[in-house]
């Protein structure tokens, strides 16, 4: 036969009473925001490992306007960027990195849409057709 649950799961949201110990809830545009920053700094993660395997005035605007877009998402504060690990050219690599930016440019795109932020729809097509580009996906031109 069925038995009651007898805590409450873990699952539960926190009273948005403001019990002790409850967890501030967000809106919406909140987490959308947050979300959009999260792929888009990976985004740029990845565009900086590709500009040191194989460096274009293309990337180095594409990394600038990347570091913009969360910069101005993350109210004013810069994203963390590490050291970019490639040193020598290696086209497996290369295109791996060019599919995950592909799928992260995708992903970024999905959640500026929701959000209805077109500027940082456009940034994340327009990479989105670059990388596609890249890996023969799109015609060129």
């Amino acid at each position: 036969m069925y038995e009651p649950i007898r805590r409450p799961s873990v699952h539960t949201m926190a009273d948005p009473a403001g019990a002790e110990g409850a967890v501030p809830r967000r809106s919406r545009e909140e987490e959308l925001s947050i979300r959009l920053a999260g792929h888009l700094t990976a985004l740029l993660t990845v565009t900086d490992e590709l500009r040191v395997l194989t460096p274009a005035a293309e990337l180095d605007n594409a990394a600038a306007r990347l570091d913009a877009q969360v910069t101005g998402l993350r109210a004013g504060r810069a994203p963390l960027r590490a050291a970019p690990s490639a040193a020598a050219w290696d086209e497996a690599r290369a295109a791996a990195l060019h599919q995950r930016a592909h799928t992260l440019a995708g992903q970024a795109l999905v959640v500026a849409t929701s959000r209805s932020d077109e500027e940082a729809a456009a940034l994340a097509a327009e990479r989105m057709e670059a990388h596609a580009r890249a890996l023969g996906l799109a015609e060129v031109g």
